[in-house]
């Protein structure tokens, strides 16, 4: 285990890291134009961006990275590993951020357009100054389970050849014959980049909880 942490520890700073926030990034800004879409545009796109959430909902993770990766070149479209799984967690992390989104959007009461346009604000200074900082309140802890759980998604990346810590676990093994440990070492590191993760979600819940909500009474 101590020969192989460095190794891992490498692997996931250059791989699974930079996977991650890459994808969470790409996906979240996905993510609320398909929510703005499906609650403001024509029929029309309302329905392309419908498509896209049930197709992507309805389908396993694994399936749609081989599909990217190994079917399109089919249609000679060839990707490299890495760009193949930042489209793939891009595209899911979009569909299932599209929905905490529109659903933290739709939770703000209409009180609040009415209010805002009574002012003379235009729509998209109502979206930027008074919804979309009340729906980011309620969206934090969703999106935050979303981005723990796309760290650990990651490691699927793996069977595409993207060499992140799963991966570079799976090589080490093949050389060692010592599966049990380095798997439980790779969950260990995984485990320890959740819990950090999980730490920092409670604090920003902390700081963007609603006055007067559960935390601040219990604090």
């Amino acid at each position: 285990m101590a020969e192989s942490l460095p190794t891992l520890l490498w692997a996931g700073l250059i791989f699974t890291i930079p996977l991650t926030l890459l994808s969470f990034a790409l996906g979240l800004v996905l993510g609320l134009v398909t929510a703005l879409v499906r609650l403001f545009a024509p029929a029309p796109f309302v329905a392309v961006a419908r498509f896209y959430v049930w197709v992507i909902r309805g389908t396993p993770l694994l399936v749609q990275l081989f599909v990217i990766f190994y079917g399109l070149p089919s249609m000679n479209i060839l990707l490299d590993a890495f760009p193949a799984a930042l489209i793939g967690f891009t595209l899911n992390i979009g569909a299932y951020t599209s929905e905490i989104i529109r659903a933290t959007i739709s939770s703000v009461p209409r009180g609040q357009w009415e209010a805002a346009y009574s002012i003379g604000m235009s729509w998209s200074q109502v979206m930027r100054r008074t919804i979309l900082p009340q729906a980011t309140r309620v969206a934090i802890p969703p999106l935050s389970n979303t981005f723990i759980s796309l760290v650990k998604d990651t490691s699927l990346a793996a069977a595409i050849t993207v060499p992140e810590l799963f991966q570079t676990a799976q090589r080490i093994v093949a050389t060692t014959y010592e599966p049990l440990i380095l798997y439980i070492e790779a969950a260990l590191i995984y485990l320890a980049m959740s819990s950090v993760l999980s730490a920092l979600q409670v604090r920003l819940e902390r700081r963007f909880a609603r006055y007067g909500g559960f935390l601040e009474a219990r604090a």
